[in-house]
């Protein structure tokens, strides 16, 4: 288990951490704010397009071998990273960094359900969901630390000691998992490529209202090979586009949770900074670091939640966290203008601690919903519930903030509290199910 966390803190850690240093780098490498965002575009976009084939390709290389090709991938794009020149360059190596981070992202939560007993498995993926949230709360703080003695090509090269740790203890410590004796569809995993590929820009540019007619022709071409994809999977025993795993009913609701949640997820985390900076008058770093019981919160709820998840339904547990998570993005609208820094912190707190308690057993109910010898499926259908999520509630900040004229960061965060009671109702009919059977 230390060899999977070192793994996903790695990657976790290096997308935190570039996202606070985007206006550095963009400065320095002569590129618009705007053009910039590419920096984290180019590594979200390959890691969501790669993620399933990789899931699958884990299945039959074996997910410990998969995940030190992936530490491996993204300590050289790391160095490719610093390397870099101009924007092309460090998106093309981001890029590669987002492939390396797919490759342990897509198997870490299969690797999880090998290393711990099947009656504790929610303990397994609670601390797995700490160490995401641990690297989401230090990202901002090493990123200044950084840049504060340093140039922005250190913020990558600091991954090169992280990232020989991790390889260490992945030779030594990852269990051997058993592998599927079916061939690699790689025509499927070209198609998996252009269909998300498209979908994302082609949304993304039609949200941001650049280039409609090629934005529609994206999406033509996305759903296309989407569509082209689905049939070639249909009727397979093992599909890379596992969409037959959402036929079983337990494993589509803590789906439908998973990506409601990250939607409201970042309907807060991407409007909160522009609350915090032109609503409430805060600077810069106060802003950070009244973001951070955020993931403080996940971390401090996270231990008692890994006790709890093996042994409480989902139905019970992820519904009530998001409505703690719904209410703290309520009390958050409900700030008064002259709010304290104190009285901000505790709201923000009370949300991150739903989001903690609902994400474990979630996503065990995910896992153990799988068939037998479908661990790597399961693994990555977690990671898409929740780059889907995030990828979707991005572009509907973006649309609300291009709409709505009166108080949009409002509006954000009312929308975050309708999707987080939307995912707590969603969750809480698996207790109806649960009655009739």
């Amino acid at each position: 288990m230390f060899a999977v966390a070192l793994s996903v803190l790695l990657s976790v850690l290096d997308y935190a951490i570039a996202n606070v240093a985007l206006p550095t780098i963009a400065q320095d490498i002569h590129a618009s704010p705007s053009s910039s965002i590419w920096v984290i575009n180019a590594y979200q976009m390959a890691c969501l397009a790669t993620l399933l084939p990789l899931a699958s390709l884990g299945s039959r290389l074996g997910f410990a071998r998969l995940c030190r090709i992936g530490l491996a991938t993204f300590v050289v794009a790391s160095v490719l990273c610093a390397m870099s020149h101009t924007l092309l360059e460090l998106a093309l190596a981001r890029a590669l960094q987002g492939i390396g981070g797919a490759c342990i992202m897509s198997v870490n939560i299969a690797l999880v359900r090998f290393i711990y007993p099947h009656g504790e498995i929610g303990k397994g993926i609670a601390l797995n969901g700490v160490v995401v949230a641990t690297g989401v709360a230090l990202g901002p703080t090493i990123a200044a630390a950084v840049l504060s003695v340093a140039d922005w090509p250190w913020i990558f090269l600091i991954n090169l000691p992280l990232g020989g740790a991790a390889m260490v203890a992945a030779l030594v410590y990852l269990p051997a998992t058993p592998r599927s004796a079916s061939s690699f569809d790689l025509a499927s995993a070209a198609l998996n490529v252009v269909a998300i590929g498209c979908l994302v820009v082609g949304l993304d540019s039609l949200v941001h209202r650049s280039g409609p007619v090629v934005a529609v022709w994206l999406l033509l071409i996305g759903g296309a090979a989407f569509f082209q994809l689905a049939r070639r999977q249909t009727g397979r025993s093992d599909p890379m586009l596992p969409i037959d795993l959402l036929a079983v009913p337990d494993f589509l609701i803590a789906f439908s949770v998973g990506f409601m949640a990250f939607v409201a997820s970042n309907f807060f985390i991407i409007s909160m900074p522009f609350t915090l900076e032109t609503v409430l008058h805060r600077s810069a770093v106060a802003t950070g670091l009244l973001i951070t019981p955020w993931p403080v919160g996940i971390v401090a709820i996270s231990p008692l939640v890994g006790r709890l998840a093996d042994r409480v339904p989902a139905g019970i547990l992820s519904s009530v966290g998001l409505c703690v998570t719904g209410t703290g993005f309520v009390l958050l609208c409900l700030l008064p203008p002259d709010a304290g820094n104190l009285d901000i912190a505790w709201r923000i707190a009370i949300a991150g601690m739903g989001f903690g308690i609902f994400q474990p057993p979630n996503n065990r109910a995910m896992m153990v919903a799988a068939p037998h010898g479908r661990s790597g499926s399961a693994s990555g259908m977690v990671s898409v519930a929740r780059l889907w999520g995030q990828t979707m509630g991005a572009m509907f900040v973006a649309l609300t903030f291009g709409f709505v004229r009166h108080d949009p960061t409002l509006r954000c965060l009312e929308l975050a509290a309708a999707c987080a009671y939307a995912a707590a109702l969603i969750s809480s009919s698996r207790l109806l199910r649960t009655r009739h059977q």
